[in-house]
Parts: C-alpha cells; sequence; structure tokens
C-alpha cells in the first residue's frame, strides 16, 4: 500500500541495507502516468531523443563504479558480471540512438497514385508512430540490461514513447540511481525529466497496467506474474498489447554421434551454461535429452564432476532461494528421478548447483512428471536419457513454447546434409524463438538478427526484446491516403526533408501508342 517502506536488501545475508522510497499508491502512479503522457510531445523530436540516449549512456559508463556497486550490494552478481552487463546495458541505448538516426525503423513507404490499374489506386503514404506512455516492468536477474534503463525502456524511449518503470523489489536502490541518471540524461538534452519514472510497490504495477493513459507494457519475470499482468491488461475497456516473457525451459537436445564424439566436452560446457549467474538466466538450459548408453554415461559424469566443483553461489533473493530448494525437492521426489549430484542448499543464504537424471520413458508415463517440463529458476537441470528418436521425439512433443532450443550434433551432422539434423532443426523451430547448434543459449547477443522470445508461454507476443527490431512493439502504422503534401507529416513529404529510407512504388507506365501490330502491353508498378 502506498506509503509502505521500500527498503534495499543485501541477498548475502537478508539484512536490510536502506530505505529507499516508499509503494506508490493510486495518486502517485496516476501523477506518473500524467506526467509521462505530457512529455510525449518533447519526445517527439527525432534529434533530440538521439542525443537523449546517447548522453543516456555515457552518464551511465561515467557512473560504473557507483552503478555496479549498487547493484551488487543488492543481486550479489558479482562486479564483473555486472561491468559486462552495464556495457550491454550502454551499448543498447547507442544502438537505438543509431536507430533513430538512421530512420529505417519508420518504415517509410510511397505508392503513386495509378489511376490505370483496376482498381484505381489513389496515392498512398504509410509510416510507423508512437504509441504513447510504456509500463515497463523491470526484471530481477539483470538488474540493468532488462530493468531501468534496459531494453524495453531503450527501445521504447528510441520509438518516441515515454517510460514509466515497475522496478523490482530486489534492486530499488539500483533501480532509484539508474532513473536519476536517465533524467539529468534528460534535461541535459532538452528533454523533461518525467520521460523516464520510476514507481515500487507491487499494487502500483497493477495500476500501471490498468491506467488508461498506459499504451503498452513490456514485462520479463515468472510465468505466474506475468500472465496476471497480461490478463489485466486484456480485461481493460481498451485493452492494450503486453510484451511479456514469461520465462522458458530452454530445452537441449544431443544426439547419439554427437555424445560419441566429444562427451566430456558437451558435459562440461553444459555445466558452464547451467551455473551461469547462479543459473539465474531465463536461457539457461533446463531439460536436456542425453542418449542411453557408454556415450551418454561419459557426458553424464563430465556434468557431474563440473557441477561438483562449482563452488555455491547466493540467488538474488531469499523468496527465490526457497522455492529452488522446494522445487528442486518436488522433483526429485517422483520416482524414477535420482539426483547424482544434489543440487540445493550449501548454507545460510547460499545453494549448491546439481542435476537431476530420469528417463524418457518414466517422464512420458504421466502428468505427475510434469513438473519436470516447468522452469525452475537457479543451477538446476534435469537430464532426460532417452533409448531412441522416438523416445526423443515424444519427449519434445510435451514442451510448451520456449526462447531457445539447443542441438549437440556431430561434425558430419552438422555439415547440414539431409537426414535427422536437419529434421531436428525444423522439429525445434516449432518450440523456440532461437535455435542453437554446437553452442549454449546463455549470452544472448545484442544485434539487429537477434531474436529474444518465442511461443507461449516463453513470450506473450510474437516480437523481440533484444535488438534492434525491438523498437517494433511500440509503433503502430498510420497510413496517408490522398492528403496534400504541405499537410503531411514531415516523414512522408514529397521533398523528404528529413532524408529518411524510403520504399516508393511508382504507377504504371503510361500505354504506349498502338502499332500497326496491335496495342502494346505496358510496364508493371516499379519499386
Amino acid at each position: 500500500m502506498a506509503g509502505t517502506p521500500v527498503w534495499s536488501v543485501d541477498p548475502r545475508t537478508g539484512k536490510q541495507r536502506a530505505q529507499v522510497a516508499v509503494e506508490a499508491g493510486s495518486p502517485e502512479v496516476d501523477e506518473a502516468v500524467r506526467a509521462a503522457h505530457a512529455a510525449r510531445t518533447a519526445l517527439a523530436d527525432r534529434t533530440a531523443r538521439i542525443a537523449f540516449l546517447r548522453a543516456a549512456a555515457d552518464l551511465l559508463d561515467a557512473s560504473a563504479e557507483q552503478v555496479v556497486g549498487a547493484a551488487d550490494a543488492e543481486t550479489a552478481l558479482g562486479p564483473a558480471r555486472l561491468t559486462g552487463e552495464l556495457a550491454r546495458t550502454t551499448g543498447q541505448l547507442r544502438a537505438f540512438a543509431d536507430a533513430v538516426a538512421d530512420g529505417g525503423y519508420l518504415d517509410v513507404r510511397i505508392d503513386r497514385a495509378d489511376p490505370s490499374l483496376t482498381p484505381p489506386r489513389p496515392e498512398l503514404r504509410r509510416y510507423k508512430v508512437p504509441l504513447g506512455v510504456v509500463a515497463v516492468y523491470a526484471a530481477s536477474n539483470f538488474p540493468l540490461a532488462f530493468s531501468v534503463p534496459g531494453g524495453d525502456t531503450a527501445s521504447a524511449l528510441a520509438a518516441g514513447c515515454p517510460v514509466v518503470v515497475k522496478a523490482h523489489p530486489d534492486h530499488p536502490a539500483t533501480s532509484e540511481l539508474c532513473a536519476s541518471l536517465l533524467r539529468r540524461a534528460a534535461v541535459a538534452t532538452g528533454l523533461p525529466g518525467e520521460v523516464v519514472t520510476v514507481l515500487h510497490g507491487f499494487d502500483a504495477g497493477l495500476e500501471l497496467v490498468r491506467h488508461p493513459l498506459v499504451t503498452a507494457a513490456g514485462f520479463t519475470g515468472s510465468l505466474r506474474g506475468g500472465r496476471a499482468l497480461f490478463d489485466a491488461a486484456a480485461a481493460r475497456p481498451v485493452p492494450i498489447p503486453f510484451h511479456g516473457e514469461l520465462g522458458s525451459l530452454n530445452p537441449v537436445v544431443v544426439t547419439p554421434d554427437a555424445a560419441a564424439e566429444r562427451a566430456e566436452e558437451i558435459g562440461a560446457g553444459l555445466a558452464g551454461s547451467v551455473t551461469l549467474g547462479v543459473g539465474q538466466f531465463c536461457v539457461k538450459p533446463g531439460l536436456v535429452l542425453v542418449p542411453e548408453g557408454a556415450a551418454g554415461d561419459r557426458l553424464a559424469e563430465a556434468l557431474g564432476k563440473a557441477l561438483g566443483e562449482t563452488g555455491p553461489g547466493v540467488l538474488l533473493d531469499h523468496r527465490m532461494r526457497d522455492g529452488f530448494i522446494a522445487g528442486v525437492a518436488e522433483r526429485a521426489a517422483l520416482s524414477g528421478v535420482t539426483a547424482p549430484v544434489t543440487p540445493g542448499p550449501a548454507g545460510e543464504h547460499t545453494v549448491g548447483a546439481g542435476y537431476l537424471s530420469v528417463s524418457a520413458a518414466s517422464l512420458l508415463a504421466g502428468p505427475a512428471y510434469e513438473v519436470l517440463l516447468e522452469e525452475c529458476f537457479g543451477p538446476v537441470t534435469v537430464v532426460v536419457r532417452y533409448a531412441g528418436e522416438s523416445e526423443a521425439g515424444a519427449v519434445l512433443d510435451l514442451l510448451p513454447g520456449n526462447l531457445t532450443a539447443t542441438l549437440q550434433l556431430s561434425a558430419a551432422e552438422a555439415e547440414g546434409a539431409p537426414g535427422p539434423a536437419a529434421e531436428l532443426v525444423s522439429r525445434v523451430t516449432a518450440l523456440a524463438g532461437r535455435v542453437v547448434v554446437n553452442g549454449w543459449p546463455t549470452g544472448v547477443a545484442v544485434a539487429p538478427a537477434q531474436h529474444h522470445g518465442g511461443p507461449y508461454p516463453a513470450a506473450t507476443s510474437h516480437s523481440t526484446s533484444v535488438g534492434a527490431t525491438a523498437i517494433e512493439r511500440w509503433l503502430r502504422p498510420v497510413a496517408y491516403q490522398s492528403v496534400p503534401d504541405p499537410l503531411l507529416p514531415a516523414e512522408l513529404r514529397e521533398a523528404n526533408p528529413l532524408g529518411l529510407p524510403r520504399r516508393v512504388t511508382e504507377a504504371a507506365a503510361p500505354a504506349a501508342p498502338a502499332g500497326p501490330a496491335g496495342p502494346a502491353g505496358r510496364a508493371g508498378p516499379a519499386n
């Protein structure tokens, strides 16, 4: 409720560090959204947006020691990891500034009037406009790159949409610090500071998605929390787009030939991916199909050895630690499930990594095993031993949508000849937004061709939250028909005063005069 103190907590000890803010109530949410809505006119200036995004990146980099220190105190992720995450965060801001400068994201298209067509075509000019105020729900596991200054915020601002962020309770001090830096950058480049606002509190999150001036939302978090907000967004009198990332199992399939060729390498690589960030990455491989037999045994042995050598780690908060311990215990209690390396508590505030093992036949036995097909947040994975292609395929048929799917193939299979490997690629394409071959899904490159999303429940839309095309979530197309040039937006005027890339379809060439042989054909539209 409003007035409830918001504390910064040290996950290494569970102790409160300092009061950071108070939870927002309805009046505070309304005030923040209305101020953001008023700021959208200033943010419509593309030149100002470009300067703002670059200034924000520079200011975050200049404050790196303070930002990394604050984030580490609240997440225990460590300075090395957080320094890399900050670089990714500022890189995203600069990449979106470059995208705005290029202008291609506006997707300007012009179709010249052509009365000779059937039916006749009027003059049409189309581009994309910002939606309005965007609500962003910060993630727990990325206090920078998926939180206040992260990709949802950066892409929405780049689109011209002011942002109101619901801070994650695990890092309120980091959220306040980053918001203050973004607001400083806005003011320094001539924009109102209200283009970015941070709110705290569970109730504030619900109030935010229901506010009539909020036009879209971006979320990264749990299935339960994301689905509640998604349903609230759909239940509004005017529903809004809700771009949510709700969790993922990220299956891995190891073929028999790959296991025979490099079992030890795959086992060690899998351990590294499972324990990266103490298993708190959204693309952590949570279920691994491994062939039965000697090669599979060698892979499991290498996995167990590497996991056993991994020291204990601190999860983001004690609630997540409790959930991890309970989730592992529930899965390990199932008949036929073993724990060759037992994951679980490793101290009062830490957990140890491990893995569970089950046969494909057991997993396929009935609904009691469905929990093995759900994400368990933390350093654990489930190894499923399969007896043949049909068993592996039956397990894949059980899986919901995922952010990623990974195939470990032999060198010959990776050559791409038609056969089982090509069929596997096709099969897992239906399950995931990103298909990885002979690599690991952890580590999401910020690049133009990246896609970070997938079929439900991995995501609630078909868009990406990483990469340049993430900007498309916060835009809508508008077409202008037969509008006189002086009345058009500058982006669509004939002289192209903003120098934007555009696609133009010209009218067909006039028909040539009829000759002795009869009428000549005319050319089709030119692009």
